[in-house]
């Protein structure tokens, strides 16, 4: 019996084969893992008439964690996001983007390592608007105690487990004094249990300059939901873009690791895509299931790949297809 059962979600357009790549690297390490595979998206919609089926909420349930591909929302009004349905259907309340440059990708910032930490269940980004009359539209914001004690917890608790020195709360509380002010008045509050971690804040605007100019001030990150979602990719940026950046959704109930960019259907099928954001998300998958030795060889193994230059996909200026990259990786973790 594998000792790892854990839900895979291949998802759409390049997902499949990055995800396949994906495993493939693991399956290297020798961690025994029955994967579970479950469809989301597109595909449910056709099959079962939703975007997000029962089966795959339960399998996740079931197994408290998951690796998924990128996912395509149908075009239309009336289908959900299908990242921000499994985030309200399981509770994934804190969304985790590690931000770290990788060796012989060009950036401005080579040094840079950071986690932004994004409470995911409420704010401005949860979407709850309606009309007031025509031509007039109402957003509603809501930020509450529970949620902002929660995340705040969840990043000193991440910076305490992971070796980080300070975490940062990023805000509007100048403007917004009730909404941001509480989110600001909760970080301060659970601060105080951990007295070994610098804590500090940044206004919002503050934040997104000093992020351009000095990035190497920050360590964790933890903001509400909207602002998490631009910051993440702004940082994202600094290191090349999305297709290095890995991405995890956690909560209680499971956690979901994820590519966070999109699932590029105009390079579908040709085996060109580059799978690193998974791979990356992949690892932090190992370590949260407590593999932490299997971990630390596939970023080995992959920061190596990326230090050699000779296996780097296209995007990066490379010529590497997708199975020639992961091979690079794995034999890297065999010879280990």
């Amino acid at each position: 019996m594998a000792k790892h059962t854990i839900t895979l979600i291949p998802g759409d357009g390049i997902g499949p084969e990055i995800t396949a790549a994906t495993v493939r690297v693991i399956e290297a390490t020798g961690v025994e893992i029955r994967w579970e595979n479950q469809i989301l998206g597109v595909q449910a919609q056709e099959k079962f008439g939703t975007t997000l089926p029962e089966e795959a909420i339960e399998s996740i349930k079931r197994n408290k964690v998951a690796l998924k591909g990128p996912q395509m929302t149908p075009v239309g009004k009336g289908f959900t996001s299908v990242n921000v349905g499994l985030r309200r259907a399981l509770d994934l309340y804190a969304n985790v983007r590690p931000v770290k440059a990788l060796p012989g990708v060009p950036c401005r910032y080579p040094d840079l390592d950071l986690v932004i930490v994004r409470e995911n269940t409420e704010g401005l980004y949860s979407g709850l608007e309606h009309v007031v009359v025509p031509g007039v539209v109402e957003s509603l914001k809501v930020i509450t105690e529970k949620a902002s004690t929660r995340i705040c917890r969840y990043a000193f608790e991440f910076a305490r487990d992971n070796g980080r020195k300070k975490v940062t709360a990023v805000h509007k509380a100048n403007i917004m004094k009730a909404s941001d002010g509480l989110f600001l008045e909760c970080f301060y509050t659970v601060a105080k249990e951990f007295p070994g971690i610098e804590a500090d804040d940044k206004i919002i605007d503050n934040c997104c300059m000093q992020l351009v100019m000095r990035p190497e001030q920050f360590d964790v990150m933890v903001m509400e939901n909207l602002y998490g979602d631009i910051v993440s990719d702004l940082c994202a940026g600094l290191i090349g873009g999305l297709g290095l950046a890995p991405g995890a959704n956690i909560g209680e109930l499971g956690a979901v690791f994820e590519a966070v960019h999109g699932s590029a259907p105009d390079i579908a099928g040709q085996g060109i895509a580059n799978p690193t954001a998974l791979m990356l998300s992949a690892i932090e998958m190992l370590r949260h299931i407590g593999e932490r030795e299997a971990a630390d060889r596939v970023q080995a193994a992959l920061l190596g790949v990326f230090a050699d230059g000779k296996w780097i996909t296209r995007d990066l200026g490379g010529t590497a297809k997708t199975n020639e990259f992961a091979r690079a990786i794995e034999e890297k973790i065999r010879a280990a």
